[in-house]
């Protein structure tokens, strides 16, 4: 049975040049999983949003076509009327939370629907349960971390217990166990007989969907089984996903076969006569010192502890030093201390223990203004940061409040706006872009202040796959004229093609700093802190070589006759 079907189905916001549906028709079945992917913009959150009348009840604009679930069309219904059948976990996920204790924003849906208490509760505890909530029932939202926060919010709608799903990159701040949890959640509840639409850049919820839509300025380009889009790594990576490095490996090759796991390819390539050539191996340990920074002290973090109102302790007996000129990854999973770590690095927040020092400077004693000048911050939700009402205005806060001449502060600004891809923006508002749009107009802010330092929490969030990468690049070469990078983040895959040292925290502290090939290829490490070795790496491994990308793989492969 057709559980959602949307026929003709054109949408054009108030005010947009472009329709952001342009004629879309996309078919799930019962049980289904179908995941819609394209770059930003491409229309993935509008077409979600028309499943349960959000668009056009709640979006001004022009729109057409049709739309049913279960056979019954939904046009003049009310949004309130569908929450039963259709659940919705946004892109912006912390707009959906809003009581004091995470429970309480679990009970709000049943209690909107007049169930009795028993049942609220069962729901609370079920849907809390079901993404490894429970043990935080109680915990303030506001208290959670990104990740934390995500997962409630997929708590929330699941407790309403949808016949429908529509998830907007509902993993975009899990830890690499959370996606797969969430991953492997969707499975099941679809195994039940529950369909789930998803817009999605990351393979994790890909690789277990049925079917895979692709749009592209809001037209649809593909409907295809799974199977035929993840192997194909320039359409992924057309359609802003990050194609895995198995598939681009067996492309590059021209491999036919699609293995499915590390020991598969190890065995396919083998079977074919390449190996890892001779002296390989050598040559990126000997890259690894030559990159190694032996620049002056920049940071130092003596016995850092840190423990938030409530007793909550998020840091303890933490040491760490960095010097000027590293690009430093921080890893581990949600809730382990990461960004409580790093914003004590620019004084957003104070230590309860121990101290942190900037050229031999406690923090604590420095103005804001002058710990801003020096240490720059892109917060992992954009809209915690944002808050003017143009985007030139927002760019142009730091250099104006350091005191910078109006001409000075144009040149910076339109400077960082072209960095990271928005110039012409300048007078849009800041809170009409998208998710991924508003992450660029915070960076560019942070750019425009020009900190010696850099410290960026999930700073891919939200991003297609070559915006990911843009902004990437652009770290890598403001580190390269000599500054001092600092990224949070859960993509394993960009920590070992960016960074050149890795810090890995668990459980309020670190437990591992180091070399990234050095870090990666520790899987009792790795395992503590709930994470897995890059599938390149492990390959390489297998090989004879421990490769951090797919470049450096097949650079160090010896072809054989191929």
């Amino acid at each position: 049975m057709r559980a959602v079907e949307l026929q003709e189905v054109r949408f054009r916001y108030r005010g947009a040049d472009a329709d952001a549906l342009a004629g879309v028709g996309v078919h799930a079945d019962a049980g289904e999983r179908v995941a819609v992917v394209g770059l930003t913009g491409a229309g993935k959150s509008t077409l979600l949003k028309c499943v349960n009348r959000l668009v056009p009840a709640s979006y001004r604009g022009e729109f057409a076509g049709k739309v049913a679930l279960f056979g019954e069309e939904i046009a003049g219904k009310r949004v309130a009327e569908l929450c039963g059948t259709v659940g919705m976990v946004l892109q912006d996920f912390e707009s959906q939370l809003f009581s004091s204790a995470a429970e309480l924003d679990a009970a709000f849906g049943p209690e909107n629907l007049g169930l009795g208490g028993d049942e609220i509760r069962r729901r609370v505890t079920q849907s809390l349960r079901a993404v490894g909530m429970e043990h935080l029932r109680r915990r303030d939202p506001a208290t959670l971390s990104g990740g934390q926060k995500q997962r409630l919010a997929i708590a929330t709608v699941l407790s309403l217990h949808p016949r429908v799903l529509c998830l907007d990159e509902p993993t975009t701040d899990l830890d690499p166990e959370g996606r797969e949890e969430i991953a492997s959640l969707l499975k099941s509840l679809c195994g039940g007989g529950l369909t789930a639409l998803l817009a999605e850049h990351e393979m994790d919820l890909l690789a277990g969907a049925d079917r895979i839509v692709g749009l592209a300025a809001g037209k649809k380009m593909f409907d295809c089984a799974a199977g035929e889009v993840l192997w194909d790594p320039g359409l992924l990576s057309s359609f802003g996903v990050r194609p895995p490095d198995l598939a681009v490996v067996a492309g590059e090759l021209g491999l036919v076969e699609r293995p499915g796991t590390v020991d598969e390819a190890a065995a396919l390539l083998k079977s074919n006569g390449i190996g890892i050539r001779p002296g390989a191996a050598d040559e990126l340990v000997r890259a690894d010192a030559a990159a190694a920074q032996e620049g002056r002290e920049l940071i130092r973090i003596e016995g850092l502890g840190h423990t938030y109102p409530g007793g909550v302790e998020s840091l303890s007996g933490v040491d760490l030093t960095i010097r000027a000129g590293e690009f430093v990854a921080v890893l581990g999973r949600n809730g382990s201390g990461k960004t409580t770590l790093v914003k004590h690095i620019n004084g957003l927040l104070k230590p309860t223990a121990g101290a942190v020092l900037i050229e031999g400077q406690d923090t604590r004693a420095l103005k804001a203004a002058a710990l801003g000048q020096r240490v720059g911050f892109v917060f992992q939700d954009p809209d915690h940061q944002i808050f003017a009402g143009r985007v030139f205005d927002e760019v142009a806060f730091a250099p104006r409040n350091h005191g910078l001449p109006e001409a000075g502060v144009k040149e910076r600004v339109t400077r960082a706006l072209a960095q990271v891809g928005l110039a012409g923006r300048e007078d849009r508002d800041p809170f009409l872009l998208t998710k991924g749009e508003r992450q660029r107009v915070a960076l560019a802010g942070v750019l425009a202040a020009e900190p010696e330092v850099i410290i960026l929490d999930e700073p891919t969030t939200g991003l297609d796959y070559p915006a990911q990468r843009a902004v990437m690049e652009l770290l890598k070469a403001l580190n390269n004229e000599g500054r001092t990078v600092i990224v949070i983040t859960h993509a394993i895959g960009t920590a070992a093609e960016y960074a050149r040292r890795i810090v890995v925290m668990s459980d309020a502290a670190v437990i591992g700093d180091g070399p990234g090939r050095r870090i990666l290829s520790d899987e009792a490490l790795l395992s503590r802190a709930g994470l897995k070795m890059p599938a390149i790496l492990a390959l390489g491994r297998a090989m004879g070589a421990d490769t951090l990308t797919s470049a450096q793989f097949l650079a160090a492969l010896d072809r054989g006759g191929t």
